[in-house]
């Protein structure tokens, strides 16, 4: 049984406003909260074309500072990066575009160090068994096969 209140269609864009006003958000996550409230197919409608043409939510700003964020802070790889944004309901074509604008030295300078943090803390039998939990850390974090081997110690 839902326990929440109705809430308006006004109700709804106010508060999508100033939750978009403090932050950049999808426009997945958007219909997402929609949804949650109850709200017609129409009015979420209405309120998402509202939203993008003032601006509110744009998926491609969203999808870059997604990425950066993602890349700087939580040193993560283009594959890792692919599924956030789509669990988050952002188009294949913005993830592409916005993407293959990264240059490969970004993922590999963020690489390379925390392989190295990695390889310190890493306890193994012999080099095979090191080497494949660095690989799997790598790769476990978004990296490529080809950038992990360009930044195995």
């Amino acid at each position: 049984m839902n326990n929440q209140k109705e809430i308006t269609e006004q109700q709804a864009l106010n508060k999508l406003m100033t939750l978009c006003a403090r932050s950049e958000h999808s426009s997945g996550e958007m219909l997402q909260k929609m949804r949650l409230w109850g709200l017609s197919d129409e009015a979420q409608a209405r309120i998402m074309e509202r939203l993008t043409k003032e601006k509110f939510v744009d998926d491609e700003r969203y999808t870059r500072a997604f990425v950066n964020d993602k890349i700087k802070y939580n040193q993560w790889g283009r594959r890792k990066i692919e599924q956030a944004l789509w669990a988050k309901g952002i188009s294949r074509d913005i993830q592409k575009s916005v993407l293959d604008e990264v240059d490969e030295e970004e993922y590999i300078k963020v690489l390379r160090p925390l392989l190295k943090s990695k390889e310190r803390s890493t306890s193994a039998r012999n080099e095979f068994e090191r080497q494949m939990k660095l690989i799997r850390f790598a790769q476990s974090r978004g990296f490529s096969m080809e950038q992990i081997e360009r930044c195995l110690p």
